[in-house]
């Protein structure tokens, strides 16, 4: 049986992680590095480490609860569990994953929709713009959320300083950048 064929058998999500992802789970053997290293793994409602021995358990249920964690919308990437890992697991990219998957699933955690509101807002910016416009992020931020007067204060500042434009600079080739988005989304199985 080939590596594939006994990926697709599996039918976990830790399967699908190491065949789209190309994490593998099961090279984790628990040391503990991933978390202790980790700046916010004391808001995480499941530890980095704990993620990792749910995804080895290949089971529905541990499948489901990571998919439905908090944790997944909180980690940052910035990399500290990966530069601690002796196993050398890319538990950011793994994690990115599974935050496509809980979207595209809409399993997400009640808790991470601000996150989740920002998360798409970043997205939509440089979908349509090819790079971040600031405005447009805070503006699709806030109509995302219904939160109008969070940070309303620093507007006039920042404009005054030239940190928000309210003309978006565009990149050559938009268009481009639309058919990234779309391909993606086709194989991320988020709509």
């Amino acid at each position: 049986m080939s590596h594939t064929e006994h990926l697709i058998e599996r039918n976990s999500l830790a399967a699908a992680i190491e065949q789209k992802g190309e994490v593998q789970a099961q090279k984790c053997y628990q040391c503990g590095k991933c978390t202790a290293g980790c700046p916010v793994a004391e808001e995480m409602d499941l530890p980095p480490g704990m993620v990792m021995r749910l995804l080895q358990t290949e089971s529905p249920a541990n499948d489901e609860k990571v998919l439905k964690s908090h944790t997944i919308w909180l980690c940052v990437a910035c990399e500290m569990c990966l530069s601690r890992c002796p196993m050398e697991i890319d538990i950011p990219s793994m994690m990115d994953f599974l935050r496509q998957k809980s979207l595209a699933e809409k399993k997400q955690n009640p808790k991470a929709k601000n996150i989740i509101a920002f998360h798409k807002s970043f997205l939509n910016s440089i979908k349509y713009t090819g790079r971040l416009y600031e405005l447009g992020l805070i503006i699709d931020y806030k109509r995302q959320t219904l939160n109008m007067t969070q940070d309303v204060a620093l507007a006039p500042k920042m404009i005054s300083r030239g940190k928000l434009g309210f003309i978006p600079e565009m990149i050559k080739g938009t268009a481009h950048m639309s058919r990234i988005f779309k391909k993606t989304s086709k194989q991320g199985g988020e709509k």
